[in-house]
Order: C-alpha cells, then structure tokens, then sequence
C-alpha cells in the first residue's frame, strides 16, 4: 500500500529569489519521498512596508506588488491547485530567464499555467490587498515577524528556510527534507542558521 504524502504548506513571493530555489528544492523532494506541496501566497511588500530601505530595494517592493496580487486573484478563482503551476511560470520567468516585471511576463505566465490572461489586471488592483494580507499573516503567524520568505509549515511545526543556493537534486533533495522532518519532530527546536556566502544559483 503506498504511503501517503505528508502535506507540506509552502510561503513564497514569486520575486523572492531564495523562496524560487527553496520551492524548486521542495518539487524535487516530492519526486523522490511522499510529500504534498501546498502552495500560499505571502508579501516582501508587505512585510517590509514599514521599514526604512534604500531607494532601490524599496523599487523593488512597489514592483513586487503586482505578482501576489494576481496569485492571490487566481486563488480566489480557481482554487489553491492553481498556484503551483502559476508560480513555477512566473519564477522561470523572473528567476532563471531574466524576465521583467511586467503585464506580459505575467500574461504569459498565466497563459502557460492554463489560466486567464485577464488575471493580469489584478496587478494594479488593491482589490485583492485584504486576502492578501490575510495569507501573508496567516504564513508569518505561524513563525513569527523576525524572518522572510520562505515559510514552511510540516506536521503543525513552521520554519523560515531552508535557504539554499544551489537547489538540491534527487536523493540530495530527499535527505535535506529528512533534515526538515528530524528537526520538526524535535521539541523546542528554533533555529539553525549561518551567513549566506553565495548567491543564488539558477540552473
């Protein structure tokens, strides 16, 4: 009899170059242990909405809005099955093709994801800000408000991370989500963390 897949709730922004990597980890991991991504919209914009950044970075978060909004529209229309496919087309996008942030990366994102190109008008909507809000907290809650995408959530335990440059593949990818699971069934376990000395690394 087969096992069945463990869920595993997953945060991300599409324009999080760490939460890309993490979730391609996470994909690679489901071809080779019983495991079920479930996939939740979450905000660098809102997140860092308060804080004092540069010029450049704070660019970056006003153009960031877009993306979550039109996750957050597909969500609402067509369920949370349509937020796999749609990130995976917009972060080969962003990510691995250098493409802008633009209506027609989203639109062609969306079409190749089989949904509605006219989800792209969700982007300069604040329609959509309150339910956004709400799975961003709903991610943040869960972990507390010091860290960042991506979030993790496994058998009721939460983590931000794991962060990971490049992707793990295959087996490499099975025994760092035994890692997750390990330290997830730990009681009391917080935190393991150093600083980062690469960047991301898009194959």
């Amino acid at each position: 009899m087969a096992e069945e897949p463990t869920p595993v709730d997953f945060w991300f922004d599409p324009l999080c170059p760490w939460a890309w990597l993490t979730s391609r980890w996470l994909l690679e991991a489901q071809g080779v242990r019983a495991i079920r991504p479930r996939w939740h919209v979450m905000s660098l914009a809102v997140l860092n909405e308060d804080k004092d950044l540069s010029a450049e970075y704070r660019q970056l978060l006003d153009d960031a809005w877009g993306p979550v909004r039109v996750a957050i529209a597909a969500e609402q229309r067509f369920g949370g099955d349509a937020l796999g496919p749609l990130y995976t087309a917009l972060g080969t996008r962003f990510h691995n093709r250098g493409e802008p942030v633009a209506r027609q990366t989203v639109q062609d994102a969306l079409a190749e994801a089989d949904l509605p190109v006219e989800l792209a008008d969700a982007a300069a909507s604040s329609d959509y800000d309150e339910a956004l809000r709400g799975s961003h907290q709903d991610g943040m809650d869960r972990v507390g408000y010091e860290v960042g995408t991506p979030v993790i959530s496994v058998s009721g335990v939460s983590f931000f991370g794991p962060v990971v440059s490049p992707t793990p593949r295959g087996e490499d990818a099975g025994k760092l989500w035994d890692g997750v699971l390990l330290v997830a069934g730990t009681d009391g376990f917080f935190e393991l963390k150093r600083s980062r000395n690469r960047d991301p690394i898009f194959e």
